[in-house]
């Protein structure tokens, strides 16, 4: 399982494809600017709900996921993941990697980067 100085990380403890890991760390000064991330969804039903999300370098905001999701990297890059207790995760996501996290997890993404990370993101319904 992913961790996160050590300990397994309940939001995020399904994130064991090859392709993606994770690791403590913090954000870069100039990653702490404000920008807002992307959505279009490409499919609603009464099953799932996919949804294309890119992520621009900067902080994009806090957000609780409702609905339990798979996510599968088209753009590469690093996420850092940071709490509502003050923790904070660092995800290096490869184009391909996939992961799940569940339901209720609220988050604030932060891209560290210079270029945008895309993720497909899968919600079960």
């Amino acid at each position: 399982s992913v961790s996160s100085a050590g300990r397994s990380s309940p939001a995020t403890a399904a994130f064991t494809s090859s392709p993606l890991t994770a690791s403590a760390g913090g954000v870069s000064p100039q990653a702490r600017g404000a920008a807002a991330s992307t959505v279009k969804v490409v499919l609603d039903n009464s099953r799932v709900r996919v949804r294309d999300v890119t992520f621009p370098p900067g902080v994009t905001g806090m957000h609780t996921h409702e609905l339990p999701h798979v996510g599968v990297v088209i753009q590469g890059g690093t996420l850092v993941f940071k709490y509502p207790d003050g923790k904070s995760e660092t995800m290096n996501l490869e184009v391909g990697g996939a992961g799940f996290r569940e339901a209720h997890v609220t988050h604030e993404p932060v891209n560290p980067g210079s270029s945008p990370v895309r993720v497909i993101e899968v919600e079960v319904k």
